[in-house]
Order: structure tokens, then C-alpha cells, then sequence
């Protein structure tokens, strides 16, 4: 293989990343806001704990898709600490909707978010 054909195979790859990364981080972002929105602001301890993480989930999976969205918004490095607060964020979410009946779709959204933060972030220099 020539250089220039690795190099299309590593943007192209990049690409689909990106986009796939992009993609979970939208359906996650909704996911945990209609779950956050299924939760009693004035119910139990834990209830209340998996409505704030599911609107932090939210926030930060929405913003992580408008940084990759943008193209020139951010350097690699910063590209890098967006999807690895958006991992963590994620990963802690779908702890809270373990312990939440009917969160089990949730939960499932915020783990193949992360997942899709894992590969971009593995693409990244």
C-alpha cells in the first residue's frame, strides 16, 4: 500500500468515527433527557440522583456532538477531553439507570455512547 492510500484509509476511518461518535452521542442525549423527564424532581434519593445525572448526560453528550459537528472548533486536544468527559459522564449515567426500572434502554444508549467515545478517541493521535 501506498502512503496516500493509508492516509485515505486513517481519514476515512476518522470520518466514520466522528460521524458514528456524533450519532450515539445525539441518541444518547435524548434518551437521558426523556428519562430525566420520567423522574420525580421530589422522589427518593436515588430517583432524584438518576434525574440530574441523566440531564448532566444530556448536556454533555449534546455539546460533545456540536464539537463534532464543527469543523474547526477545536484542536485534537481539546476534541480528546470533550469525548472523555463524555465517556465518564456516560459510564456514571447508565450507573444511575441501572437502578432505575424501565431505564434499561438508557442505560444501554449511554454505554454505546461511550463505547463510540472510545473508538473515536482511539483514532485521535
Amino acid at each position: 500500500m501506498t502512503p496516500t492510500t493509508i492516509s485515505q484509509q486513517e481519514l476515512y476511518r476518522f470520518l466514520e468515527d466522528r460521524f458514528a461518535c456524533a450519532q450515539a452521542c445525539t441518541e444518547c442525549a435524548r434518551a437521558c433527557a426523556l428519562r430525566a423527564s420520567l423522574l420525580d424532581p421530589g422522589g427518593s434519593e436515588e430517583q432524584e440522583r438518576a434525574r440530574r445525572r441523566g440531564i448532566m448526560c444530556a448536556e454533555v453528550c449534546d455539546a460533545t456532538c456540536r464539537v463534532l459537528s464543527e469543523q474547526n472548533c477545536l484542536d485534537e486536544e481539546g476534541i480528546r477531553a470533550q469525548l472523555e468527559l463524555c465517556r465518564t459522564v456516560c459510564l456514571e449515567c447508565a450507573h444511575a439507570f441501572d437502578a432505575q426500572p424501565g431505564a434499561e434502554e438508557s442505560a444501554a444508549a449511554c454505554r454505546a455512547c461511550a463505547r463510540a467515545c472510545t473508538e473515536f478517541i482511539a483514532t485521535l493521535r
